[in-house]
């Protein structure tokens, strides 16, 4: 079977492995949702470290990770620093609040050498964030969204379709699929790409950023593609109800399946316990993971989850 490639239809982005005869949900699925939504419990526990003064520069070897919250990750790989994601503002979109501050201070962040970004969504896209970051920082995107950061200064965009790459200071960064969507208004709906990014560094480290994602053969081709990843950072929230959230967001078990089928050392589970994106309580995916861990007899070790603020690292 052959890889699965970017696709698009009538100017459009489609998810390949499914129908695209109309998008994965749409606006009547959306109110769907909103009249029968279950609100989930307003207290919640995510477990936070004491916040860093200053991150550490990145090992010379390996591969070391600190979550801030969400899908931001300040990811050390083979003596680079890259930044996944990266949302530090009280509220995306002016609407959705954040429920638990960044694990790490802004003032806390090392030197950054190249963003990681997934795809256009208020969530992973972030405006506020954006503008505090030196505009000559190279900064990975899928097709499309270069010319947004274009439009705000930004000199070093680096747009790449699914299995494209790209040579930086001696590591590799390439874009990899995900089954998921795009759009900032009601407009633009898979206008640009969206995507995941493996780094392999000049040490023979390496690391996938899956960016937002339904579950998918992909996970499988990834791994294929480039076997013995050291690290993954799988989404594991924003799953119920799995009518609607199912074709674009992967729930834990399905992150936990994920991550087996592309043979990864190491998982983090990144995408929950910030933003109150859907229905299941705030503080879910860890207990369900672990649940999931032991009833399939992995190594703990393997999975690993960091409190807020907490670097890990995973040596080669």
């Amino acid at each position: 079977m052959d890889r699965l490639q970017t696709v698009r239809v009538r100017g459009r982005f489609v998810n390949p492995a499914v129908r695209h005869d109309r998008p994965e949900a749409d606006l009547r699925d959306f109110l769907r949702w909103r009249r029968e939504r279950v609100k989930p419990p307003r207290t919640f526990h995510v477990p936070r470290a004491e916040p860093p003064a200053r991150l550490g520069p990145p090992p010379a070897r390996g591969v070391r990770a600190t979550w801030a919250g969400h899908s931001s990750v300040v990811l050390q790989v083979d003596g680079r620093t890259y930044l996944t994601d990266p949302v530090w503002s009280e509220r995306v979109g002016g609407v959705v609040r954040r429920r638990t501050a960044p694990g790490v201070p802004w003032e806390a962040l090392p030197r950054i050498d190249a963003l990681l970004l997934s795809h256009n969504h208020y969530d992973h896209l972030d405006a506020g964030t954006l503008a505090r970051i030196p505009k000559d920082t190279p900064a990975f995107v899928p097709t499309g969204v270069g010319a947004w950061l274009r439009r705000r200064g930004w000199t070093r965009v680096v747009e790449r379709a699914w299995w494209e790459s790209w040579e930086l200071a001696g590591h590799r960064v390439t874009c990899v699929p995900a089954q998921h969507f795009s759009g900032r208004t009601l407009w633009d709906r898979d206008r640009t790409l969206w995507c995941g990014w493996v780094v392999q560094g000049s040490g023979g480290s390496s690391a996938w950023f899956a960016g937002d994602t339904g579950y998918f053969r992909g996970f499988r081709e990834i791994g294929e593609a480039f076997p013995g990843l050291d690290l993954a950072l799988l989404p594991a929230g924003a799953y119920e109800p799995r009518w609607f959230m199912g074709p674009v967001h992967v729930a834990p078990d399905e992150a936990a399946q994920a991550f087996v089928d592309a043979g990864a050392r190491a998982l983090l589970p990144i995408h929950w316990g910030t933003f109150q994106l859907a229905d299941e309580p705030l503080d879910a995916p860890p207990g369900a993971l672990r649940a999931w861990w032991k009833e399939k007899g992995l190594d703990a070790d393997r999975l690993l989850l960091p409190a807020l603020g907490e670097t890990v690292d995973v040596t080669p």
